[in-house]
């Protein structure tokens, strides 16, 4: 999915949880900041491929998959939230409803799977998704005032 997606995502949860300060902060660093790992990989991306599209380059990385909750739960009872699992969950499950490739244990298995609704082409999900989450947003906006 794409960051708008994600920040609209992200901000819906936020307004709908009514999360402030540090838990707002914690709900857009793992609803949006972990694709911050698309950043490290760029320059690997244009020294192999170019500036050309190439679908079927890895992106992601440890960073973007489910075994990061391995060290993400632990940070939640550390800090006594539950809000950065759940949004980087949320994250997750928009990122693999797209058909790209996916590990979900990377680096400690190299297992691909390319998620569900492979089915669907990926632009009709985002623009669904995308869609839903501008009128929930609204709408949350409106019913708020």
């Amino acid at each position: 999915m794409s960051i708008i997606t994600h920040v609209l995502a992200t901000t819906l949860g936020v307004k709908a949880l009514g999360l402030h300060g540090r838990d707002a902060w914690l709900a857009y660093a793992f609803g949006v900041g972990v694709d911050i790992d698309h950043l490290v990989k760029a320059p690997f991306y244009l020294r192999k491929v170019g500036w050309r599209d190439r679908r079927g380059y890895y992106w992601r990385s440890s960073l973007q998959e489910p075994v990061a909750l391995s060290w993400i739960i632990p940070l939640c009872l550390l800090l006594g939230t539950a809000v950065p699992a759940v949004f980087f969950v949320i994250h997750l499950a928009m990122d693999y409803s797209v058909r790209f490739e996916k590990m979900p244990w990377y680096p400690y298995s190299t297992h691909v799977t390319r998620g569900w609704l492979i089915g669907m082409r990926d632009a009709t999900k985002e623009i669904t998704l995308l869609a839903v989450l501008i009128c929930s947003n609204i709408w949350l906006l409106w019913t708020r005032l």
